[in-house]
């Protein structure tokens, strides 16, 4: 217990140890849409909905400095006046943030100044998750556009498209292979007048090279809000609006399994 509302996101620090307890409470004036913290567990950012007359903004604090925290002032706030953020994450080696909108814009942040380093605007409507490679070379996004995208972390160089029919709501790259999935379905409004097979709550698995889908796997009744792969690539997770986490383990062919262009 501790939250009164709707958890949107949620972020582990590596080095914590200790079992789940409120370190400290920051107050916002408006929904938190995402959260993380840095490479080093060291500074924290999130990022607020633009609602209730608020405008939207990225907060940053730094941990080692206890005054931020105490007086709930953190060491920099970057306003987003035109889209807000919709899904963000830590950049590699910390330098900066790479935050997605409501518009479909990507930008990379400067963690230091808080200046846009690069932009770039390859969906054409909201962009709902962004998740990292395991390298943090390269970051898949997901939008409501139907499709999930692969770009470079550094440039934000669009490299790879992965096309669907509805809405793409989470996608994850696996850390052992090429391999992407993406969750997803009709809008969670339409769900009660729309079949699991209409739907299309399946997810999806697509080859990272050749852009291609390869597999799908069924068992949610609703949208597949998020997905995720374990960190050692022999399982992933999905969670859905029908309320279910669901832990796939794949069976001995997937790892077999050869990808003919």
């Amino acid at each position: 217990m501790g939250h009164t509302g709707a958890v949107w996101c949620v972020d582990a620090d590596y080095s914590c140890l200790l079992p789940g307890k409120q370190l400290a409470l920051l107050k916002t004036n408006s929904a938190v849409r995402t959260c993380g913290f840095d490479f080093g567990g060291n500074i924290i950012m999130f990022s607020t909905d633009k609602q209730m007359g608020y405008q939207c903004f990225v907060s940053f604090f730094d941990l080692r400095d206890p005054s931020q925290i105490d007086n709930n002032e953190p060491y920099m706030k970057i306003p987003c006046n035109d889209s807000k953020i919709t899904s963000a994450v830590w950049g590699p080696l910390g330098e900066c943030i790479i935050a997605g909108h409501e518009s479909g814009e990507l930008n990379q942040y400067s963690a230091k100044s808080g200046e846009v380093l690069v932009n770039v605007k390859e969906h054409s409507r909201q962009i709902n998750d962004i998740q990292l490679s395991r390298d943090m070379t390269m970051f898949v996004t997901a939008s409501k556009d139907n499709t999930a995208k692969l770009f470079d972390s550094t440039t934000l160089e669009h490299q790879k498209t992965f096309r669907t029919e509805r809405p793409v709501n989470s996608a994850a790259l696996s850390p052992n292979y090429d391999h992407v999935v993406l969750g997803g379905g009709q809008e969670a409004m339409d769900v009660t007048t729309t079949s699991t097979r209409i739907g299309k709550f399946e997810a999806r698995f697509f080859h990272l090279a050749f852009e291609e889908e390869f597999g799908r796997v069924k068992g949610h009744f609703g949208p597949i809000n998020s997905v995720a792969f374990h960190p050692d690539g022999k399982s992933y997770s999905s969670g859905g609006e029908d309320g279910y986490v669901r832990i796939h383990y794949f069976d001995p062919q997937y790892f077999e399994f050869e990808f003919e262009a």
